[in-house]
């Protein structure tokens, strides 16, 4: 048996520790595998976890080659030799290691095989003592003892230096370098959309940032002549629900009731959820408009779900009935519907302002500070200050409700003018409403009687053809006319209610007693031309544009649709349609010593915004008789409230000269006459120099309307009078003679 070899890669037990040689399950070479030498004795172990060398170096034996051989560093895996894979040579395109094939059982010539270089232990300094001790071997089964080979020397090598790990300051400051251009990159970025783009994205978005509030531009007032309100807005508050959000209607309905003074059925009902055209549900439902603000703060303090409050304005009308036929009323929105609100809705609406301004969304939605905002401050209405005297138009309203309800479902209009001026000091109608409640009245008692009551006036007309016959010179103040007891124009015959018995009657007579007879005579005398033209010239069959809307223009018979009769029942005040106004304003003219005054409700505009006052255009005026003519007409009426029997003896006023007319008339609705009859008087005082013009029209169905309207007058009248301080007269009046000799 040759002699043991002190081959470092051998262990006591003969195994090869160290051999890259591939063998087969059993531990015996492959076929034709060349046997490798050189193996450094560092990577060789004994059972105990120890090289030969340190065996050797244990039992006071050299190692081979006079020196100690070098360890080399292992894995502390099993067979993780950390320089191993830069070592290998692949054959075969395989990878592996004669221990991972023989603990994997791959059979010998499947796995590919490995060559290693020189051990390094043969060329290794002496002094590498210091290297770590191998990691220690798995126990696993051992290999059984192969025979000894010859190991072929081969020629030393420089050994390879391990790869070079990276250095970590290096990515460390490529990393630093990225974020800092990141972070420019970014900079530059934020540098163009301030500076350079930000017109064009701010405005992209600014649409859907904006939200706009609109600025309710307070309703005008409107004013008497002395500055006392007749109507104005205040500010209120309105009571909505979102029927989206509210829980419980019934119980909300329930509590609201009492507070807005409506039924709880009804506040249910608006409570309801609702589908709108697009779709979607609605989200909004007024349920009380116009509410006091200490109402709206106790339903705040309810805190009920899905109801809300917000601002709102009310109108109010201090007066409630006072002068409501004139002034009108507005809807919920303060539009003007009737009367004067709506006649001059444009002026007293006044224009909204607006705020528009950035707004976040949902609990954002507050303005952004020092965003985009824009205000179109509101324009306040203009309020209107009327001609109207409150304390005269009350006592006007008080008289004429007192004297109609003696005619039971009559009709009534009281029209008060200042005779130099033409303004109008009172318009009252019966019946009236209250403006405050206007949903409560019928829509005939929001009529204005004065401006629509369209009326055939009766013997009020007459003064008409006596003053045209005296303008044209056709009769005289001292003028007698035998006047007989009926005359016939056509297929008419006229009567008097005073006959004269073809007695010579004075036109003071003729005024007094209401003689159809001799009025015809005069206006025989005259002419059916120049009657109409005189007609026109007073103010009859067009509107007097006093301010009202929908005043009436009333109506006269052309002279080609006269017709036999109509020579005797147009000089009476027959075939004539007229309103109170006009008639009032006709007599104006007598009392403003011939000259036409165009009749007028607006004294001033005052200025919403500044409260400056611009009173109102001057109102047309016209000459239609002459100072003279008129003072003798003046004195001839005066015979209707002095002459004994005359017809208006009731119209008297104590202590002042009084000239007037009484008239029986009758009244048209839609070109239809009505039954009943319009009893109406219209006169002037002081009779010498008039400073007021009172016009009274009552119309009953059963009769019975002149036996009021001159008690009115005198009451209205004397009122007037008293109220501007008039001094009463110092002549007496004149003493008339109805049948002269």
């Amino acid at each position: 048996m040759p002699p043991r070899s002190e081959d470092p890669r051998r262990d006591p037990t003969g195994s090869r520790r160290g051999s890259s040689r591939s063998t087969s399950g059993r531990g015996e070479p492959r076929a034709g595998e060349p046997g490798v030498g050189g193996i450094s004795d560092a990577r060789a172990y004994t059972p105990r976890g120890r090289t030969i060398r340190e065996e050797r170096g244990a039992l006071g034996r050299p190692s081979a080659g006079g020196a100690e051989q070098r360890r080399t560093p292992r894995s502390t895996r099993a067979g993780g030799d950390p320089f191993r894979p830069a070592l290998q040579v692949l054959d075969g395109g395989r990878v592996g290691s004669t221990r991972a094939g023989r603990r994997e059982g791959v059979p010998a010539g499947r796995s590919g095989v490995i060559r290693t270089v020189q051990a390094r232990s043969a060329r290794a300094p002496a002094d590498d003592d210091d290297a770590s001790p191998p990691p220690r071997r798995r126990p696993g089964p051992r290999a059984p003892r192969r025979p000894e080979r010859p190991t072929a020397r081969r020629s030393p090598r420089k050994p390879r230096k391990p790869p070079r790990l990276a250095d970590p300051r290096r990515r460390l400051r490529l990393g630093t370098l990225l974020v800092l251009v990141l972070f420019a990159t970014i900079g530059i970025r934020l540098v163009f959309l301030q500076a350079v783009d930000t017109p064009a994205y701010a405005g992209g978005g600014l649409d859907d940032r904006l939200t706009g509030v609109d600025l309710p531009a307070p309703r005008g007032a409107i004013y008497d002549r002395t500055g006392a309100p007749l109507a104005n807005s205040v500010e209120a508050r309105y009571v909505f629900a979102d029927p989206t959000k509210v829980k419980d209607r019934a119980a909300t309905a329930r509590a609201l009731s009492p507070l807005l003074g409506l039924p709880a059925s009804e506040l249910a009902g608006r409570m309801k959820p609702r589908t709108l055209e697009n779709g979607r549900q609605s989200q909004f439902q007024y349920l009380a408009r116009g509410v006091e603000i200490p109402t709206a703060k106790k339903i705040m303090a309810l805190d009920l779900a899905g109801i809300g409050v917000h601002r709102d304005e009310r109108r109010e009308v201090p007066g409630a009935d006072l002068a409501a036929n004139l002034l009108g009323f507005t809807s919920q929105d303060m539009v003007g519907l009737e009367g004067l609100e709506a006649r001059y809705d444009d002026l007293l609406r006044g224009e909204t302002g607006r705020r528009v301004y950035e707004a976040g969304q949902g609990n954002l939605g507050a303005p952004i500070p020092g965003g985009y905002s824009s205000t179109t401050p509101p324009k306040p209405g203009s309020s209107l200050e009327l001609t109207i005297l409150r304390d005269l138009q009350f006592k006007a309203q008080q008289v004429l409700k007192d004297q109609t309800d003696k005619a039971r479902g009559s009709v009534g209009a009281v029209v008060v003018l200042d005779a130099p001026t033409g303004e109008v000091l009172a318009q009252a109608s019966h019946p009236t409403y209250n403006a405050a409640k206007h949903e409560e009245s019928a829509p005939t008692d929001r009529e204005d009687a004065a401006s629509s009551f369209v009326v055939d006036p009766g013997s009020i007309h007459k003064a008409i053809t006596f003053g045209a016959a005296l303008q044209e010179g056709v009769v005289t103040p001292d003028t007698t006319l035998p006047i007989a007891n009926t005359i016939t124009k056509g297929d008419t015959v006229f009567r008097d209610t005073h006959p004269a018995n073809g007695q010579k009657m004075s036109l003071a007579g003729m005024l007094a007693y209401s003689s159809n007879v001799g009025t015809i005579e005069v206006a025989d005398k005259l002419g059916r031309d120049r009657l109409i033209d005189y007609q026109k010239r007073f103010g009859l069959g067009q509107p007097t544009g006093e301010g009202m809307p929908g005043e009436a223009s009333g109506r006269l018979l052309p002279a080609e649709a006269w017709s036999g009769s109509s020579e005797g029942s147009v000089p009476i005040g027959h075939s004539v349609d007229a309103t109170p106004l006009q008639m009032a304003a006709a007599y104006g003219a007598i009392a403003n010593n011939g000259t036409y005054v165009q009749p007028h409700l607006i004294r001033a505009v005052i200025n919403g915004k500044d409260g400056s006052r611009t009173p109102s255009k001057a109102p047309v005026t016209r000459s239609v008789l002459s100072p003279q003519n008129a003072a003798a007409l003046r004195t001839l009426l005066q015979a209707v409230t002095t002459v004994d029997g005359a017809t208006g003896l009731a119209a008297a006023v104590p202590g002042y000269q009084v000239a007037g007319k009484t008239g029986t008339g009758l009244r048209y609705v839609d070109g239809k006459q009505q039954p009943g009859e319009v009893g109406s008087f219209i006169g002037m005082a002081p009779a010498d120099n008039p400073r007021f013009v009172v016009a009274v029209f009552v119309w009953s169905p059963e009769g019975g309307g002149g036996a009021v309207a001159a008690p009115a007058f005198r009451e209205i009248m004397g009122f007037t009078l008293s109220r501007y301080r008039v001094p009463p007269s110092a002549a007496k009046p004149p003493k008339f003679e109805v049948f002269p000799r």
